[in-house]
């Protein structure tokens, strides 16, 4: 894994040089390196016997924050992803979570498994059908005051239907796949 981190990383800041010289030039945003990266971060988690997922919890390749530098907490309280801010980082479980206020911040600390993602952060559904994927944080549910992410809408709207099944599922998939915490 560490060695397609390093690749990973590597296409990312050459892609970003040339990203950085058509924004210049056209006035284009960030947004058209998040397809090739999210393609490239695809290939690599598909590719046989690469891990699924980073050590602990959905880390940016880059920067490292868990889920991508969401607000877990958000997730809760506005109902929807929120960015957190770097002056509000937490470490826990071998990652740097981030978070939009104090009060959010405050409550992780006191639960964090209460609002940290299920499955740290694997597609829920997926994992059902007996594989992981990475979870997307725009793409999530808060079932049973557990947060969940999943891999596409599709995979949301199916583990809905069938929550109690796949869930038992994916809890049975979850440590065979290593989307589990570690200790």
């Amino acid at each position: 894994m560490a060695e397609c981190s390093r690749i990973l990383t590597k296409l990312w800041l050459r892609r970003r040089a040339g990203v950085a010289g058509l924004r210049a030039a056209t006035g284009r945003s960030r947004r058209l390196l998040a397809g090739p990266l999210l393609g490239l971060l695809l290939v690599a988690v598909a590719a046989p016997g690469a891990l699924a997922r980073p050590a602990y919890f959905l880390a940016d390749p880059i920067t490292g924050y868990a889920i991508g530098g969401f607000d877990p907490v958000a997730f809760f309280v506005d109902g929807r992803p929120r960015m957190g801010e770097t002056r509000l980082e937490y470490m826990w479980k071998g990652a740097r979570w981030l978070f939009v206020n104090e009060g959010n911040r405050a409550a992780f600390e006191k639960a964090p498994e209460v609002y940290a993602p299920q499955f740290t952060g694997c597609g829920a559904y997926a994992l059902a059908e007996g594989y992981a994927t990475a979870g997307n944080p725009a793409i999530f549910a808060i079932l049973d005051n557990r947060l969940y992410f999943f891999h596409t809408q599709v995979n949301r709207f199916l583990f809905l239907v069938e929550f109690e099944t796949a869930l038992a599922d994916a809890q049975a998939n979850a440590a065979k796949t290593g989307c589990v915490p570690r200790p």
